[in-house]
């Protein structure tokens, strides 16, 4: 995608390769396109448009003209990959949570969330040698 100067289709095929859009997605308001749809316009609009800015989720079901368990659904997905962070925000008067783009830069989000991959998998690698190592007893009867 280096190659690729339009920034809706590099975000697009990037909010696709991670799994925040489904393949195949098809927006249930009246958005024609995935361009218009509620989960694209908030990664792009405004936590990518505003990336220091938090958001509290009332005033963005409100700007994007949804509900908050719709916002929520979508901010969890970008929570879910580490990508975004809470933090107190004033919204009508009252303190309430906000969510930005972690660190306020999505490089910096995306090493945060590469690091927790790194450290999963290496997890997972001495999950998998332990359950290997059982089996292998099992299998000598030497459980």
């Amino acid at each position: 995608m280096s190659g690729v100067d339009d920034v809706n289709v590099v975000a697009e095929t990037l909010l696709l390769q991670v799994g925040y859009l489904p393949k195949g997605y098809d927006p249930k308001t009246g958005a024609m396109t995935i361009r218009e749809s509620v989960p694209y316009r908030l990664f792009m609009e405004f936590f990518m448009a505003h990336p220091t800015k938090a958001w509290a989720v009332e005033e963005l079901a409100a700007l994007l003209d949804t509900t908050k368990p719709t916002i929520y659904r979508h901010i969890n997905k970008l929570k879910s990959m580490d990508l975004l962070e809470a933090m107190d925000v004033e919204f009508d008067g009252q303190v309430r949570k906000g969510y930005r783009i972690r660190f306020g830069d999505i490089v910096k989000a995306w090493s945060f969330t590469e690091a927790n991959v790194a450290m999963a998998m290496e997890n997972y690698r001495k999950t998998v040698a332990h359950f290997n190592e059982l089996m292998q007893r099992r299998s000598e009867g030497r459980e």
